[in-house]
């Protein structure tokens, strides 16, 4: 395995800033990543020369704003190698697909059923299941992870002839843990349940075919993967899509309306009601092509070397503590770790003032921290525009963190 060529650094305008005098390290790509020249120029040029509303006009800006909105459709429907471009839903994020599908799908549910999540999971995978649960009086279960945060063989015992819905995410946004959502998916189609995969934080980094998986649903979102904030993506497959009343009623999604009753259209029409952020699709069109340019295998590749050195070097560090599998091969690039006697967001702070964007808290996950016995952790996450030299500054600004606080050492 080789590392991807370090000269990509140029692609990213922002990481030519210095932070507190020092030279930018971003490690908090779980959060958001950066974004790259061609992602930046694709949203300019929307706005200085196709800026229209799609889908409503005959008039040349209309018909290029409707073709580009389009284009990004078929992008990403070859992507992530679905069926049909009309199983591609565009949203605000992985939070507004989720919580479509939690109201969409809830005809489908009956008293009594059960919904299986993972421990581990973010609060957006928690709550629409939590409240759709309630409303519907239906039984919530959780899939619980060892100490290296794997899901031991017996939880999947849990995945029964009641469980209607598993929605779990590929990835955990705090272990790290890649998760095996291809037989979780075929365990639990074997008991008739629908899946549902959250792939936002493994989508960026590694090939994900929904075919494969054999993934009902899969939301992910481009802010997290080059692209801009504001615009996510919801794959169902289209008989399932189809069933689904919509979730927002409004412009563009309606077949006809009466002042008493109306006919919705059909999909992807029927499920993206009103204006839609046309510059955000364009704008993950171009992080696709980019990734796409580096290969996902060589992100993946060159995202295992920096967090196998990177843990190497921490483990050598006695008042570390790090949370998630040891076993790389289950392990993406994402480390969560506390500092003994410092609070994380105190270490955050520190590293900051060497230049390093960290992440610390509870990260969402509040269910999993309280599983693992702690309030909050430090994360830090690697992308393709990271550095073995990035590392080495880490560590070298976390072995300073104590001393800082006045531990010594």
């Amino acid at each position: 395995m080789n590392l991807i060529d370090p000269k990509i650094i140029n692609d990213f305008p922002i990481l030519e800033r210095k932070i507190n005098g020092n030279r930018l390290v971003y490690l908090d790509n779980a959060a958001t990543t950066q974004k790259p020249r061609n992602v930046i120029d694709a949203i300019s040029d929307y706005y200085n020369n196709h800026n229209a509303n799609p889908h409503r006009g005959a008039y040349t800006l209309s018909v290029e704003a409707t073709s580009l909105y389009d284009s990004a459709k078929e992008t990403v429907k070859k992507f992530i190698n679905a069926n049909s471009k009309d199983e591609i839903i565009f949203t605000k994020n992985c939070t507004e697909s989720l919580n479509l599908l939690a109201f969409s799908l809830s005809g489908f549910f009956e008293e009594g059923d059960e919904i299986l999540l993972c421990v581990s999971e973010h609060h957006s995978n928690i709550l629409p299941w939590m409240r759709l649960s309630k409303d519907k009086n239906l039984k919530l279960n959780y899939l619980y992870v060892n100490d290296e945060g794997i899901i031991p063989e017996k939880e999947y015992e849990k995945i029964n002839n009641k469980t209607k819905l598993v929605s779990i995410a590929q990835m955990s946004n705090v272990l790290g843990t890649i998760f095996p959502v291809k037989k979780i998916s075929q365990i639990a189609h074997e008991k008739g349940a629908i899946v549902v995969i959250d792939a936002a934080q493994s989508i960026p980094h590694k090939k994900v075919d929904v075919k494969d998986i054999d993934a009902d649903f899969m939301v992910f979102s481009a802010h997290k993967m080059l692209g801009p904030m504001g615009i996510g993506v919801l794959y169902g497959k289209k008989h399932l899509l189809d069933d689904m009343p919509p979730f927002l009623l409004g412009g563009d999604m309606i077949e006809y309306v009466y002042e008493d009753h109306a006919t919705y259209a059909e999909i992807p029409f029927k499920l993206e009601a009103g204006t839609q952020n046309v510059e955000g699709a364009f704008g993950l069109e171009a992080a696709i092509h980019y990734l796409e340019k580096i290969g996902l295998q060589n992100i993946e590749n060159h995202e295992k070397i920096l967090t196998e050195y990177a843990m190497q070097e921490m483990l050598k560090i006695p008042y570390i503590n790090i949370y998630g599998p040891m076993d790389l091969e289950k392990h993406g690039g994402i480390i969560s770790f506390n500092v003994k006697d410092v609070h994380p967001h105190d270490v955050s702070t520190v590293l900051d003032s060497y230049g390093i964007s960290s992440r610390a808290g509870h990260h969402c996950c509040q269910p999993l921290m309280r599983y693992m016995g702690i309030n909050a952790s430090v994360r830090i996450s690697f992308y393709l525009y990271n550095s073995l030299e990035d590392i080495d500054v880490f560590i070298e600004s976390i072995k300073n963190v104590r001393k800082w606080l006045g531990y010594g050492s």
